[in-house]
């Protein structure tokens, strides 16, 4: 069983060394070699999308919308879209969560967020953030830069 594990690990980091749009995606934190791998094979033609938002609405990283009598109200997920695409960019996200929460001076944006939301509503909100930048990678190319921290008074 364990052959065969490493077989497929082998393939899969093969194939993340031989496609670019693998390796670009690869530096958006939260993103490793499986997840680059995953979106760069599942997204072939990245244009078919308007915009990141349109992108993470497919993969069903939005919140769900009912409305009534004209008044509009944000639920949960969607759920709706690519199941795996999804479960890795969340669990990429915790991943990113628990870095900011072990360093809040590098991560102000998440420490703020987790203090006024819950955990799991952080790390779904991250991932919807991480999927509008893999789209932006993968559909104006280029690489990705790490905000610079605002100076702290």
């Amino acid at each position: 069983m364990q052959t065969l594990i490493g077989l497929i690990e082998k393939r899969i980091v093969t194939q993340h060394r031989g496609n670019e749009a693998s390796k670009r995606l690869r530096t958006i934190p939260g993103i490793g070699i499986i997840g680059a791998t995953a979106i760069a094979d599942t997204v072939t033609d990245p244009k078919a999308f308007r915009s990141g938002r349109d992108f993470a609405a497919w993969i069903g990283l939005v919140p769900r919308q009912d409305s009534t009598g004209g008044k509009q109200k944000l639920g949960p997920i969607s759920k709706q879209g690519d199941r795996y695409l999804r479960r890795i960019l969340v669990v990429g996200a915790h991943s990113v969560l628990r870095r900011a929460k072990l360093n809040p001076q590098k991560h102000p944006w998440l420490t703020q967020l987790l203090a006024r939301r819950p955990f799991k509503v952080v790390a779904v909100a991250l991932a919807n953030k991480m999927a509008r930048m893999a789209w932006a990678l993968l559909a104006k190319g280029g690489a990705y830069r790490a905000p610079a921290l605002a100076a702290t008074a």
